[in-house]
């Protein structure tokens, strides 16, 4: 099998990969390594089978044509999310305190005389506030928004956790001290600070805009890890000059935040951590080696997750639409070869679905070809 890396990979991966061709010169790669790679012109060929991000975000990959295609996107859910969380605790204390504003002041010092004397009396200019007994409101409660809720429980705050689509496994994990609400209003009237964990959708993109800014409590601190475009730049410059925002800290710089004062910016550091990175790299290429060897989906932005153990003679992988009838139609060109069906594991994901058939025999290459053929199958895989 061939991977192709299209980003520098933790060297954790490489250990993960043995026995492939994996590096950055493969032709005609079975398999796609990245992180922030634009693949959104890159060439789909037809020996690609799968692509794994390393990292949670996806905006950079073809969704939709890998879809079409056949073609599994894996991502890493949480791989990254204690060292998201670290960043998160670090920027409520720069939301409340002027660290980093006291700290350049001070650097302005250099050269003058009597510096203590100065910073005693300079420094009440960069009086700030404890975190402790504020309330903080986690917008969205996935891997990363359920750590920073029980690590901001600890730190002896109040939480308010907003999630309209909290999973089992994370409502399972989260602190009993955390105080649950299906209003967002009231998220926002009632905290303190504010911080957003949640995917760039359609249905989120802009959601901190000039009429939700307005109906935040007077002075909260916002952070923004997740995407920027989750927020409107200029009414939160607006908001951030008028008072009703004390502070917007966001891990997206971008030319309208840059030199606003009380506005501090991150370079994208959320999940920059040799840590995270061996995690993220680790957990990509487990996935990305399960399919290609097994079949197996697990962690996919555009498949099911669907997998078997494998224990038949042959399996056979099918990529096709949720339509009607249509597994009836595979299962019935297996049934007329004469082929016992052992296992079978299909599920689907909005319009698309994947099949898993484990069979006593391996089939002739001509039923796999009449399967193929099937309207609405797009792609079918012998192992």
């Amino acid at each position: 099998m061939r991977i192709l890396k299209l980003n520098a990979i933790s060297p954790v991966a490489d250990e993960v990969f043995k026995g492939y061709e994996y590096s950055e010169a493969v032709q005609d790669p079975h398999g796609v390594m990245l992180r922030s790679f634009n693949m959104h012109d890159y060439p789909l060929g037809d020996s690609l089978l799968a692509v794994a991000r390393a990292g949670a975000g996806v905006n950079n990959i073809p969704i939709e044509k890998c879809t079409e295609k056949g073609v599994v996107v894996f991502n890493t859910p949480g791989a990254n999310a204690n060292a998201v969380k670290e960043l998160v605790l670090c920027e409520l204390f720069l939301g409340g305190r002027k660290i980093v504003d006291g700290a350049n002041w001070a650097q302005s010092l250099k050269g003058q005389a009597d510096i203590s004397k100065l910073v005693e009396k300079g420094k009440n200019k960069f009086v700030g506030q404890e975190v402790s007994g504020k309330k903080l409101g986690v917008i969205g409660l996935g891997a990363i928004g359920a750590m920073v809720a029980n690590a901001a429980i600890h730190l002896g705050m109040q939480v308010a956790g907003y999630d309209p689509y909290i999973s089992i496994k994370s409502a399972w994990l989260i602190n009993r001290r955390v105080e649950f609400t299906s209003d967002l209003n009231e998220v926002l009237k009632t905290c303190d600070y504010i911080t957003v964990h949640v995917p760039l959708t359609p249905d989120t993109k802009e959601m901190f805009n000039k009429k939700t800014l307005s109906s935040c409590k007077d002075g909260v601190v916002i952070i923004n890890n997740s995407r920027g475009d989750l927020v409107v730049s200029a009414d939160m410059v607006e908001a951030v000059k008028s008072g009703k925002v004390s502070r917007y800290i966001t891990d997206f710089p971008d030319e309208t935040l840059l030199g606003v004062e009380n506005i501090l910016c991150v370079p994208h550091l959320g999940a920059s951590t040799p840590e995270a990175e061996d995690n993220c790299a680790y957990m990509a290429g487990k996935q990305l080696v399960d399919y290609l060897e097994n079949g197996n989906i697990t962690n996919s932005v555009n498949y099911p997750t669907v997998t078997l153990p494998k224990s038949s003679t042959a399996r056979l992988c099918v990529h096709h639409k949720n339509i009607k009838e249509i597994l009836s139609k595979i299962v019935s060109v297996i049934s007329s070869q004469g082929v016992n069906i052992a296992h079978m594991a299909d599920s689907s994901k909005g319009e698309y679905a994947y099949l898993i058939m484990d069979l006593d025999e391996v089939p002739s290459p001509a039923s796999v070809e009449l399967i193929a053929a099937i309207p609405g199958v797009l792609r079918t895989r012998l192992l």
